[in-house]
């Protein structure tokens, strides 16, 4: 596998908050951040929306597609999966190859509906396209383009009033040729179902010449609206990430200097109210992240935003973390948050899609961390991949398994279970890739009623497809 590969495919993992503020008589107490449920049909159940931007339709290769996996009692039912392209009755535009559709997906409720919605964007500079959830789920009936946000985009609830928004990396450009200004624009919901447009926009200037390159949402400070953290760099230089604080104005001009990270989530590790931030350190070398062994940083939430002096670094030389760290490894990858056992506090499964199995390279793993009182440890901690008894599939060369990772109640039992995608998985075609499934219990997550899938199986065209390049989140 090239492991320029695992850096493109690198995308942001985020938790994202909607609870309402509590407030006492003497100061406000913090509000846990919590994950509205990807739920696009509204049945309770957690449903999974998985990029494959390298499918060929209609002759067209690399027009890409998406396949929406609804929860169940049962799990992931892959029985009733649909596939999303452009050539999808509805969806506007027409597939045109090498466009990548899926290259990127995000899902929240921007309509205020009640149904979680999903979009879709493209490497291609095409504007992303939304599909409104339904009692039966999602369709490509009424979808509309966006305006804006032609790359990178995240959802979450910016200035606490209950209604997803969107951030993009959008910013207008002047026309001096010297002004080297980037930004984001933010747009605030509810979204117009016939048009796409926002209630209203806000456009930020970022302070940085170039990116942002990621974005990582969810509440930090505990007031019921979500923060932004931006990460930046150029070239092969990785620059400091910026953290954006949101409120009921919506979010701040005004950002506060982190480290350099890329991908991350933000969910309450150590169940004191305040979102933890937990990000890929990545140092200050973006050609270095292809070699590294990899570090997780957990920044501790405050009513202030993310602690630089309460954090905490994870790698796999912690004590109870399995595996050693070795070279290419690239602990980090992808992060995502959930509570695995239900015992209250939020877990972080890491992605390693570069972990040797065996003398097998690049074959992938996934590492899950466990929360608790004194905050996110190595205690307890698991780790899965191809190789692992109960795991269907083979340790491969390159599969990358744990490329993409995502925790999410696709069962409705109340503990939240591991998606992890391996889009450089080969199956009848190259790069065809999968996913699994795993579900939580109280002891973690565990191989028990396991389920995996391919392309074929939820009705993507196979061939490149590279399945699960991004989870909806």
């Amino acid at each position: 596998m090239r492991r320029s590969i695992v850096i493109a495919l690198t995308v942001t993992a985020a938790l994202t908050a909607t609870s309402a503020l509590t407030v006492t008589s003497a100061a406000a107490a913090p509000v846990p951040p919590r994950a509205p449920v990807t739920d696009f049909n509204h049945d309770g159940y957690a449903d999974l929306a998985l990029g494959a931007p390298g499918s060929t339709v209609g002759g067209k290769q690399a027009a890409g597609a998406v396949s929406v996996v609804y929860g169940g009692k049962g799990g992931a039912d892959v029985a009733h999966a649909l596939s999303v392209t452009r050539a999808s009755a509805g969806v506007p535009g027409a597939a045109t190859g090498g466009e990548y559709f899926g290259e990127r997906v995000a899902t929240g409720d921007l309509d205020g509906d009640g149904f979680t919605d999903l979009v879709v964007g493209t490497v291609n500079g095409s504007h992303p396209v939304v599909l409104w959830g339904s009692a039966t789920g999602l369709s490509g009936a009424g979808s509309v383009g966006l305006p804006g946000g032609s790359g990178l985009f995240s959802v979450g609830d910016f200035d606490g009033d209950g209604h997803r928004d969107l951030v993009t990396d959008d910013y207008p450009r002047s026309d001096d040729p010297d002004d080297d200004d980037a930004g984001m624009t933010v747009s605030y919901g509810p979204f117009d179902r016939a048009t796409g447009a926002a209630a209203r926009t806000d456009t930020i200037v970022t302070g940085q010449t170039f990116g942002p390159h990621d974005f990582v949402v969810g509440d930090v400070t505990g007031d019921g609206a979500d923060d932004i953290v931006t990460s930046h760099g150029f070239e092969e230089s990785a620059y400091g990430s910026k953290f954006w604080k949101g409120g009921k104005d919506g979010v701040g001009h005004t950002a506060t200097a982190l480290t350099s990270s890329l991908a991350g989530a933000v969910a309450d590790v150590d169940g004191d109210g305040y979102g933890d931030l937990v990000v890929h350190d990545i140092g200050d070398n973006y050609e270095d992240i292809a070699y590294e062994k990899g570090i997780v940083r957990v920044l501790y939430g405050s009513a202030a935003g993310p602690s630089t002096t309460r954090t905490k670094t994870i790698t796999q030389e912690t004590s109870g973390v399995p595996g050693t760290g070795e070279s290419g490894d690239q602990f980090g990858t992808d992060i995502a948050a959930g509570d695995v056992n239900g015992d209250g506090y939020a877990d972080i499964a890491v992605g390693v899609p570069g972990e040797a199995i065996g003398t097998v390279a690049d074959a992938g793993a996934v590492v899950l961390l466990k929360g608790g009182r004194a905050g996110l440890s190595g205690t307890g901690a698991q780790a899965f991949h191809q190789s692992t008894a109960g795991v269907p599939g083979a340790s491969e060369k390159g599969d990358a398994f744990g490329l993409q990772v995502l925790l999410s109640d696709v069962d409705g039992d109340g503990r939240a279970d591991l998606t992890a995608a391996a889009p450089l998985e080969d199956g009848t075609y190259r790069d065809s890739g999968a996913a699994w499934v795993l579900r939580g219990a109280t002891g973690g997550l565990t191989v028990e009623g396991i389920t995996s899938f391919g392309p074929d199986t939820v009705k993507v065209p196979e061939s490149d497809a590279q399945l699960g390049r991004d989870l909806g989140r």
